[in-house]
């Protein structure tokens, strides 16, 4: 229940507004707040003071629409210069426990920052990246980079609606990340604004410790503006495959066989989900499994003595026009060793941008619906494959035996793609599992029924603990410094360095809760006067 009474505190705090108390007032005549287009009524500074998870409500002061990173830089500064004002960068407002927001303080809304997308050739080589601004979202870069150069990335997210600088501040994970890294692994520049209102630009042959340290730290030591990321030649063409197990542990020794081959005999994609064993569930029963416009499920191929819950292991194969006499033959191949029910396999033929656009039809169909704008109560974990196979007994088969109405993935990733300079925690291990329950919860089931999800979530999160799991919270959200100390736990000490050295004043991104507001010093001074 403590999870359900920090929601409530949160919400009462949005009455009392943080108002700077220094030498700088937050009026409409101030000159950084003219340059650019704020708001603090009505329905703009409503969207800044909530978010996708749509449980916590905070009201900034100001609601700012920076173009450039000097404009962030400017707001930064004016921060700096108060006693208590604080300053959020936001980018699609996809966080869901308040992360993106300031209570009183200054948002900054990055979809308006610019310049617009170029190519650029790295190194004299003809090596391309895209330098793209920090609130872009991945479905814009995905979109202009294969529709005018014929290249993309190598990682994304499952989900495209979410921001460059996002993505980068936690760590961006979906099925290629065992292959290439999460995103945070896949950008070779950044321009950042520190908390001094200090622009730089960093990589990791210069100022390399802040690169690092921006690249998952959550906002803490500095808001990500531009960023440059790495390209290859986007291919055409997606085998998309899907395969149903009834055993967790046959599913689980294939998706770690499968994310350990070598390059040249491994998926260009893998990831997996949990799913009930019953046809009339239309979120995670039966009918979530079929790729669209594939064949049916076929009920009769899974075995008398199944468990209520079964498991879909999803692939993907990439190749061009050329190459599409062999691709089945391939596939055959590849799949031939593994341990799935045979007849439950789907298939399908379909364009690299529109698999990688497959989560924006789900969508669609949670804004029809309404689910799109209900609470999302959802909560991430990576989690040591050594503990996954208790995870499932406990969690998955015993307390979301029911489902959650929303997809429970769980899908294998190798710690040595990510590098350990970078902010972000993983377990120990060096395979652990990204589990992600992503509850939508219907309008028509109310308050009570969030209250449930979020005890359900801190249940889990109790018994991962109490059995010693090696495990982290992925967009980790925590209400005590003991929590936050015991999440980064070796690397705490230099988490609490980075944050002295690039926003000693703990200026930048409050509604992550990791530290408080710090006075200047001549605040501090002129009060003991």
């Amino acid at each position: 229940m403590m999870m359900i009474a920090y929601f409530e505190r949160r919400q009462q705090q949005q009455q009392q507004r943080l108002v700077p108390d220094g030498d700088v007032e937050l009026d409409p005549d101030h000159s950084i707040l003219r340059a650019l287009d704020s708001d603090a009524t009505g329905d703009v500074a409503g969207a800044a003071s909530r978010d996708f998870g749509g449980m916590v409500f905070l009201q900034p002061a100001r609601f700012l629409r920076p173009s450039t990173a000097d404009d962030i830089a400017g707001a930064v500064v004016l921060a700096a210069r108060s006693s208590r004002l604080t300053v959020a960068a936001r980018g699609n407002g996809h966080s869901v426990c308040g992360q993106a927001m300031a209570d009183g303080g200054i948002v900054l809304d990055m979809r308006t920052l610019g310049p617009g997308m170029e190519i650029v050739r790295c190194g004299g080589t003809t090596a391309a990246a895209a330098d793209v601004p920090a609130g872009a979202l991945w479905a814009e870069v995905l979109s202009w980079a294969v529709r005018n150069h014929g290249m993309a990335p190598v990682s994304w997210t499952d989900y495209l609606g979410l921001t460059v600088g996002g993505t980068l501040s936690n760590g961006g994970i979906s099925g290629q990340a065992f292959r290439h890294g999460p995103q945070v692994a896949n950008v070779t520049e950044l321009e950042v604004v520190t908390g001094d209102g200090e622009r730089l630009v960093c990589s990791p042959s210069s100022a390399s410790d802040l690169f690092f340290a921006v690249l998952g730290g959550l906002g803490q030591f500095g808001f990500i503006t531009r960023a440059r990321i790495p390209l290859v030649p986007a291919p055409k063409m997606v085998r998309w495959i899907r395969v149903v197990y009834g055993a967790f542990d046959e599913y689980a020794r294939d998706a770690e066989w499968l994310v350990t081959r070598d390059d040249s005999a491994a998926f260009d994609y893998v990831e997996g989900f949990v799913f009930r064993n019953d046809a009339s569930d239309p979120v995670s029963g039966w009918s979530s499994v079929p790729i669209p416009h594939g064949s049916a499920f076929d009920p009769a191929r899974i075995p008398a003595d199944s468990s209520p819950i079964l498991y879909c292991l999803e692939l993907a194969l990439h190749y061009d026009h050329i190459q599409a006499d062999n691709v089945d033959e391939r596939a055959k191949e590849m799949l031939r060793p593994l341990r799935y029910l045979r007849g439950l396999e789907f298939a399908a033929d379909v364009s690299y941008v529109e698999f990688l656009s497959r989560v924006g039809r789900v969508e669609e169909e949670a804004r029809a619906s309404g689910t799109w704008a209900t609470p999302h109560p959802w909560l991430n974990l990576l989690i040591s494959s050594s503990d996954i196979a208790d995870f499932d007994l406990t969690v998955f088969k015993r307390v979301l035996s029911r489902g959650i109405g929303g997809p429970m993935l769980v899908y294998p990733l190798r710690r040595s793609k990510w590098d350990e300079r970078m902010s972000v925690a993983v377990p120990d291990g060096e395979l652990f599992y990204l589990v992600a329950l992503l509850r939508f919860v219907t309008p028509q089931a109310g308050e009570a029924a969030v209250k449930e999800a979020v005890a359900q979530n801190q249940e889990i999160l109790s018994h991962c603990r109490n059995k010693g799991y090696d495990f982290k919270v992925y967009i980790p959200h925590y209400e005590s410094e003991a929590d936050w100390a015991r999440h980064f736990d070796g690397d705490w000490t230099r988490f609490i360095e980075r944050k002295r050295r690039y926003d000693p004043m703990a200026i930048l991104s409050p509604g992550q809760t990791i530290f408080s507001r710090a006075r200047p010093p001549a605040a501090v001074a002129a009060s003991a006067s």
